[in-house]
């Protein structure tokens, strides 16, 4: 989502300056190129020589400080931004937007910024809630900047309210769904999108349980995509360790038959049902209500079929709906995904090796097929897999897009 895509850092003088170092990294891992402003304030926090060095660009610092006379450096900075990140924005940065006033290197350039925008502010609790830092923040949200809420927990001054700079991860998903809103249409605008997510948990006794090694990152990846796309998202999710991409609802679940239960619930108000989660396929037939103890002996748990949701919500759908099954893999993987995608009733099949180390389980990749019921075989290389979920998306809305045509 951020190769190639230049991003200018503007760092003013809040504690959370410090953060700011790996936040460019973040960036800059993610094959952005970042470029960076310092306040006198933010100068004061963390050095430019340290920013200078881990984004291999020179720092501006001065307003007056020309050293190319062929360009005037804060134009040019602002010129060349394709989205501008203020981390992390103070009382007092916030103010100067709102109010048209570019007094230093930071203020001046952001006055001549023409990309998106996105702000991350960082202060004391008392100092956020001041009606002019809200009133600001409004004027901000009506002039089209993106607003970051500010996290809670412990502050600088020694006790716990709002004003954290939000977790990195917070702070570049706002980036990338900008970055988005660009690059992408709004395929899915106006459009429900049901998800599942995650290995599902079957209980032997209260300590123990059957699962996979299902991470959920590819569901979750699905559902950030679709709402970027426009979509309406409701996420059922086994992983409540898995930060929740913004604007989209979650129910948690843990079993098979929960989820059954959670997908056929709301499958009718859906227009996309999405079985991204791996199933365990057995659970056990009478689970222990108390911890099962070693008695030296062998263990024998009858195990029974659980529920087949995918193809359930196949045989439950009107059809104007549609259904979209994985099928991960080990061996013969197109072979096996299209027994899946005839057998199932399903609408399209994403078949993904699992057996792969930069495809398989708890990764942050992914090389998937997609193969639909007419026939279609579509690959989507190797990518992050919050950029195969966006190829997805496209490759589905695509296609129906063409059938529709062609009715």
């Amino acid at each position: 989502m951020l190769q190639d895509k230049k991003i200018a850092l503007f760092m003013t003088g809040g504690i959370a300056s410090y953060k700011a170092a790996e936040l460019s990294r973040q960036l800059i891992k993610k094959g952005a190129h970042v470029r960076v402003a310092m306040t006198s304030g933010a100068q004061a926090f963390i050095t430019p020589l340290t920013m200078q060095t881990l984004t291999k660009y020179p720092v501006l610092t001065d307003t007056f400080d020309e050293t190319d006379p062929t360009l005037v450096q804060h134009i040019d900075l602002a010129d060349w931004a394709d989205v501008a990140l203020v981390a992390p924005a103070t009382a007092n940065i916030l103010s100067k937007m709102a109010n048209g006033i570019g007094d230093e290197i930071v203020s001046t350039t952001l006055l001549a910024v023409h990309c998106p925008r996105v702000i991350a502010p960082s202060m004391n609790e008392n100092m956020y809630y001041n009606l002019a830092t809200q009133r600001n923040l409004r004027q901000l949200r009506e002039d089209g900047y993106t607003l970051i809420e500010p996290a809670e927990g412990f502050l600088a001054e020694g006790y716990s309210g709002k004003g954290r700079l939000p977790d990195l991860s917070v702070i570049i998903e706002a980036v990338e769904d900008v970055v988005a809103v660009t690059k992408w249409k709004k395929i899915l605008e106006g459009k429900n999108v049901l998800i599942s997510a995650g290995g599902t948990l079957e209980r032997v006794d209260p300590v123990r349980y059957i699962s996979n090694d299902s991470s959920g990152k590819m569901g979750y990846s699905l559902a950030k995509a679709a709402k970027r796309l426009g979509a309406n998202v409701h996420l059922v999710s086994t992983r409540p360790q898995l930060a929740v991409p913004h604007g989209v609802e979650v129910e948690y679940v843990e079993s098979a038959r929960d989820m059954q239960e959670a997908m056929e619930g709301s499958l009718a108000w859906s227009d996309y049902a999405v079985m991204a989660a791996a199933v365990s396929d057995y659970r056990v037939s009478h689970p222990s209500e108390q911890k099962i103890k070693s008695d030296g002996s062998d263990l024998t748990i009858h195990l029974t079929e659980n529920p087949d949701i995918l193809a359930s919500l196949a045989t439950k759908k009107t059809h104007d709906q549609t259904i979209i099954g994985f099928a991960a893999e080990t061996e013969h993987v197109i072979k096996y995904a299209k027994g899946k995608l005839h057998k199932k009733k399903a609408d399209w099949i994403v078949a993904n090796d699992v057996s792969q180390e930069a495809t398989g389980f708890n990764t942050d990749t992914n090389q998937v097929t997609l193969l639909s019921k007419e026939g279609q075989l579509i690959e989507t290389g190797l990518l992050s897999k919050d950029d195969v979920a966006l190829r997805i998306w496209k490759i589905i809305a695509e296609a129906e897009e063409d059938d529709s045509h062609g009715a």
